[in-house]
């Protein structure tokens, strides 16, 4: 939830109590619901979340998202609490995912990136390819490097014990890994992050360098021969456990 004192937004609302007694709480009234892609995880609270508030919805606008919404793609904006939240088309976890990027909030931009881009990781391959999801990633890599990066799912410390298997020597990774453990132990939220501590740290956007490289060939060299280091990559952490 985003909110200025008075009116608030919410992204991907899989259920709708949880925001509904936030609203409550901070007597807030809920303007507008952004939607990056179309997963029930991130969908199901939309319907009754309308019905209560009245709020407008913003979703992609190449897939099936619960109606009425405003749809929106590449170059699109949503305007909410006088911020202005831009459109960036990410496909790669599903066909039609899209973020949205708003360059000030507080003087510091701020990225609503749903499944694309985790702390430490990226979202599974469930209707892209790894060459959509590369590029989708390269866009948001290519965004200020304080911008603050909104997750949608804490899965910080299981993708940071894949990256150290990727990136063993990678001290500011193990310094975040640390960080992080101490959060997660006193049972606070790793998120958000920032894209210039993703680009330090993440293997997904790190999957040129050579420590990575290096890894990922003697993972599957067979496979990276054939479908190069980023798809490799993203198959070796399916089956990490």
């Amino acid at each position: 939830m985003l909110h200025d004192g008075e009116n608030a937004l919410v992204v991907d609302p899989g259920v709708a109590q949880p925001v509904l007694e936030a609203l409550a709480l901070e007597g807030l009234n809920l303007q507008g619901i952004l939607i990056t892609h179309h997963h029930g995880d991130h969908t199901g609270g939309v319907a009754e979340l309308r019905q209560a508030t009245g709020a407008q919805v913003f979703g992609p606008a190449k897939e099936h998202v619960p109606e009425p919404l405003m749809k929106l793609s590449q170059g699109n904006s949503a305007h909410l609490l006088g911020l202005d939240f831009q459109v960036i088309d990410v496909p790669g976890h599903t066909a039609g995912h899209i973020a949205f990027y708003c360059k000030a909030t507080d003087g510091i931009p701020l990225l609503f990136c749903g499944d694309t881009l985790f702390s430490g990781g990226c979202g599974r391959l469930f209707e892209g390819t790894p060459a959509q999801m590369l590029n989708s990633l390269n866009a948001l890599a290519a965004l200020p490097a304080n911008t603050r990066v909104c997750c949608t799912h804490e899965y910080t410390l299981s993708n940071l014990k894949f990256a150290r298997e990727v990136d063993p020597n990678n001290a500011a990774l193990e310094n975040y890994q640390e960080h992080c453990l101490a959060l997660r132990s006193q049972d606070l939220p790793t998120l958000p992050s920032t894209m210039a501590l993703e680009l330090a740290i993440n293997p997904f956007l790190r999957s040129t360098s050579p420590t990575v490289l290096a890894s990922v060939k003697r993972f599957d060299a067979e496979g990276f021969s054939k479908y190069g280091s980023f798809a490799t990559l993203r198959s070796w952490k399916n089956q990490y456990q």
